[in-house]
C-alpha cells in the first residue's frame, strides 16, 4: 500500500502470482485424483520414494494387524485355559468316586491339567508387552513418519504444479518480450524453490522409513525372544508331567473304548437297512395278495361245476335212475 492508501504494483503481482500458484496446484491434485497419467519422466524420478513408501504402509498395515492378532490371542488364550482347568476338576472330582486304577489315573490327569492351565497362563505377560511395545511404536514413530510423508507429498504436489505451471508458460514464451521473461524467470525461481522443499523432504522420509523398518524388527525381536523362551518353558513342564503320568499308567489293565466316529454314515446305514426292510415287506404283501387272488378265481371257477352236479342228482332222483351202478349190463334197481 502507498501513502494514498492504494495497493502498489509489487502487491497486485504477488497476488497474482499466489493465485496461480494456487491453480496449478490444485490442477495438479485433479490430475491426480483423477488417475490421468502423468509425464513419465517425473514417475520415474520418484521410483525409489514410492517404493519406500509403500514399505511404510506395509508397516503401518502389519503393526495394525498384529495388535489385533495379539488381543484375540489373548482372549483365546485365557478360554483355553479356563477349560483346561475345569476339566482338570471334573476329573479330580470323578477321581473322589471311584476307587479304581481307573480313578487313580483320573486324579493324575486332572492335576496334570489344572498345573498346565496356570502355567498356560504365564504367556499373557510377554504377549501384554508385545502389544504396549506394538501400541507405542504405531502411535509414535509411524505417525511421526506419516506426518513427514504427508509434508512431503504436499511439496510434491506444488513442485509438479510449478512444473505445469513452467510448461504452459514456455509454451507462450516469447524471447523478445520483456514481459514474459521476466514471468518466465519467476515461474523459474519458483519450480527451483518447490523443488529443494520437496528434495529435502524426500530425504527425509526415506531415511525415516529405513530407520521404521530397523526399529520394528528390533523391537520384535527383543519382544518375541521373551515370549518365546517362556512358551518352551510352558511346553517342557507340560510334557515332562504328562510322561510321568504316562509312566505311572504303563502296567493298569487296558480299557478298550469304541467310540463312533461318524454319526452320519450311521444313520444313513440305518436308513437304508429301514429302506430294504419296507422293500422286504412290500414284495411279501404283494405276493399274499397275489395269493388271494388265484384262491379267490379257484374258487369262483368251481362253483358253477358244483350247482351243474346239483341239479344231474336231483333230476335222477326224480326219474329214479340209481345214483350209482356195479357194471354197465346190470339192470337198474328201482326203488
Amino acid at each position: 500500500m502507498n501513502s494514498f492508501g492504494q495497493p502498489r504494483s509489487e502487491d497486485n503481482q504477488s497476488v497474482v502470482s499466489r493465485m496461480q500458484k494456487k491453480y496449478w496446484k490444485t490442477k495438479q491434485v485433479f490430475i491426480k485424483a483423477t488417475g490421468k497419467k502423468e509425464d513419465e519422466h517425473l514417475v520415474a524420478s520418484d521410483a525409489e520414494l514410492d517404493a519406500k513408501l509403500e514399505v511404510f504402509h506395509s508397516i503401518q498395515e502389519t503393526c495394525t494387524e498384529l495388535l489385533k492378532i495379539v488381543e484375540k490371542y489373548q482372549l483365546r488364550l485365557n478360554v483355553i485355559s479356563e477349560e483346561e482347568n475345569e476339566l482338570g476338576l471334573f476329573l479330580k472330582f470323578q477321581a473322589e468316586r471311584d476307587v479304581t486304577q481307573a480313578g487313580k489315573i483320573m486324579d493324575a490327569t486332572g492335576k496334570a491339567l489344572c498345573s498346565s492351565a496356570k502355567q498356560r497362563l504365564a504367556l499373557y505377560t510377554p504377549l501384554s508387552r508385545l502389544k504396549q511395545e506394538v501400541a507405542t511404536f504405531s502411535q509414535r514413530a509411524v505417525s511421526d513418519t506419516l506426518m513427514t510423508i504427508n509434508r512431503m507429498e504436499q511439496a510434491r504436489t506444488e513442485y509438479r504444479g510449478a512444473l505445469l505451471w513452467m510448461k504452459d508458460v514456455s509454451q507462450e514464451l516469447d524471447p523478445d518480450t520483456l514481459k514474459q521473461m521476466e514471468k518466465f524467470r519467476k515461474v523459474q525461481i519458483q519450480v527451483r524453490n518447490s523443488k529443494a522443499s520437496f528434495d529435502k523432504l524426500k530425504m527425509d522420509v526415506c531415511q525415516k522409513v529405513d530407520l521404521l523398518g530397523a526399529s520394528r524388527c528390533n523391537m520384535l525381536s527383543h519382544s518375541l525372544t521373551t515370549y518365546q523362551r517362556t512358551l518352551l518353558g510352558f511346553w517342557e513342564k507340560t510334557a515332562q508331567m504328562m510322561s510321568q503320568i504316562y509312566g505311572e499308567c504303563v502296567d493298569f489293565y487296558p480299557y478298550d473304548f469304541v467310540a463312533l466316529k461318524r454319526l452320519q454314515d450311521t444313520s444313513s446305514k440305518l436308513t437304508e437297512d429301514h429302506k430294504e426292510e419296507q422293500i422286504e415287506n412290500n414284495s411279501l404283501t404283494e405276493n399274499l395278495n397275489k395269493l388271494v387272488l388265484l384262491n379267490e378265481e379257484a374258487n369262483l371257477g368251481s362253483e358253477p361245476a358244483t350247482e351243474d352236479h346239483k341239479e344231474r342228482h336231483f333230476q335222477m332222483r326224480d326219474s329214479g335212475t340209481p345214483l350209482f351202478s356195479n357194471s354197465e349190463n346190470e339192470p337198474p334197481v328201482q326203488c
